[in-house]
């Protein structure tokens, strides 16, 4: 996706240890119509796979799910880092995930009765970089006896295994904005395939 792209190129920040600071206009401080054509994106590249709900983990990935699940008129559903007083004590879908960005491993949570078998689930996240977070959405998908459609992310980092790790576990995965190397001299994105937006 040309605009994200050149946004990042504006906006994004290399920092140490391959990490892309994107909060100018992507997870802190989010530019809505950037978002809103996200989520339209999201929806063109996965609208044959039937997709009946939208699932992210909070917090980041929440704007451009919402945007997605928008475009696509389907449901929302987000998994929470933590068991929080709302979340109550029923039945819960859980995962072990591990954070790339903080360096720690948690669980992601998710009531059980958001989640059928008869759901084909869509995940959308803003980053993919060693692919825990896809992998954990995916694991609970699975444990509800519901379908994983594909996985959406705003920005890949190719050089890390995520990407890979998912399309091996023969995923639909669509990357916005699939970056192959990148530090303070600048970033490089893959080439986009043919059929692909311009």
């Amino acid at each position: 996706m040309k605009e994200l792209e050149d946004r990042i190129r504006r906006d994004g920040r290399v920092l140490a240890g391959g990490i892309l600071k994107v909060d100018d206009f992507l997870n802190v401080r989010i530019d809505p119509v950037l978002m809103d054509h996200i989520g339209k994106e999201f929806a063109r590249l996965f609208e044959k796979d039937k997709v009946t709900m939208v699932l992210t983990i909070e917090a980041s990935g929440i704007a451009p799910a919402y945007s997605t699940a928008l475009a696509l008129d389907v449901p929302l559903v987000f998994a929470k880092k933590a068991r929080s007083a709302n979340l109550g004590q029923g039945d819960v879908y859980s995962a072990r995930v591990r954070s790339f960005t903080y360096g720690r491993d948690y669980d992601i949570l998710v009531p059980s009765r958001f989640i059928t078998s008869a759901d084909r689930v869509l995940i959308i996240d803003d980053f993919l970089a060693n692919g825990f977070a896809a992998r954990g959405l995916n694991e609970i998908i699975h444990e509800a006896g519901a379908e994983t459609a594909g996985v959406g992310v705003c920005i890949a980092k190719c050089f890390q295994p995520g990407m890979k790790l998912l399309e091996e576990e023969c995923l639909h995965v669509e990357a916005l904005a699939a970056i192959e190397a990148m530090d303070e001299n600048g970033i490089v994105f893959r080439e986009m395939k043919s059929g692909e937006e311009k």
